[in-house]
């Protein structure tokens, strides 16, 4: 059995190991950060794996590259430049919060190895205090955090699906319940994000669209708007189906709920942003909203079939024996 590496001193009392390799080699050689990187994990006792953010892997080195640049994680923290950081991926349009996640990311996977090979820490593992990125700093600013779904299809191997699922955890709360799912809270360290969990029905879709399951929408209900024949029939019986929605129905709901949340005085201009956006989704991305409309158009299909036969069984008066 081999021994601990000399730079590891036990769960409490941990040292940073010597750099793998110069800061400038790193940041000009992908290859050789990939490398180390893992090394430098390996040595830590830490766990590591590749986040996906939008159904794409985060290129770590291109993060620690940006950051670095703008004089390491404390600094961006502390000047609120992530969203700057951020905006070199060129996430997609349904991305949002993005600067909450890197953050997030980095912290776990890259903030010690900033210290041994930007900064050229020796000595204790050093931790900053949670005041450098929780609210209780005048610096950091929370952000709303929406958990996106991803056009990628859901039939990759366990292992990478773990590491998909593994990059943030935190304890959920059921807040309440309604047609389309739960509205959920999830505490991640200090912060408590909201949202909507939407649960779509297990049934077969075309083979040609991908399906998924147990994504988090952000989701606002409004009254649906159908015709004065529908919404009459649906006063007076309650196990009428509801109505189907369209891809777009869910597309606007889902931007409408994180608009609110950014710009709360500015709700008139909501219509033409959301319209805006969905121009600009590729067709891989608005494949995802319309595999969801789907869905629920074979849903209220499904249900009114249902309701008929229910109807006319009803209807059908007994006959009795003579």
């Amino acid at each position: 059995m081999s021994s601990l590496p000399e730079t590891y001193a036990g769960e409490d009392g941990k040292h940073y190991p010597a750099p793998l390799a110069s800061h400038d080699d790193v940041v000009r050689d992908s290859s050789l950060f990939w490398d180390t990187l893992r090394r430098f994990h390996f040595l830590m006792g830490t766990k590591f794996m590749i986040p996906v953010i939008g159904g794409k892997e985060l290129d770590l080195h291109v993060l620690y590259v940006e950051v670095t640049r703008r004089s390491g994680y404390e600094k961006v923290v502390a000047e609120k430049k992530w969203r700057e950081v951020g905006s070199v991926f060129k996430f997609s349009a349904t991305t949002t919060s993005a600067s909450f996640v890197l953050r997030k990311h980095y912290f776990s996977l890259l903030y010690h190895y900033e210290q041994v090979h930007f900064f050229k820490a020796r000595g204790s593992v050093y931790t900053p205090s949670t005041d450098a990125f929780s609210g209780n700093s005048p610096s950091w600013r929370p952000e709303l955090a929406i958990v996106e779904y991803s056009p990628k299809p859901l039939n990759s191997s366990a292992e990478s699906r773990a590491e998909e699922t593994s990059c943030l955890s935190g304890n959920g709360t059921i807040e309440g319940k309604f047609e389309c799912g739960y509205l959920v809270s999830v505490k991640l360290g200090s912060e408590v994000l909201r949202g909507v969990l939407y649960h779509p029905e297990k049934m077969a879709a075309p083979p040609s669209i991908p399906q998924h399951e147990n994504a988090i929408v952000p989701f606002k209900s409004k009254g649906h708007r159908s015709g004065r024949r529908r919404r009459n029939k649906r006063r007076w019986d309650p196990n009428y189906p509801k109505p189907n929605r369209s891809g777009y129905n869910f597309f606007f709901a889902e931007k409408h709920y994180s608009l609110k949340a950014l710009y709360p005085n500015r709700e008139r201009e909501f219509t033409k942003m959301i319209g805006q956006s969905w121009n600009s989704l590729s067709p891989e991305e608005r494949l995802v909203y319309q595999n969801i409309g789907l869905r629920d158009k074979e849903r209220y299909k499904r249900e009114l079939t249902e309701y008929k036969e229910r109807m006319k069984l009803r209807e059908t008066p007994e006959v009795g024996l003579p």
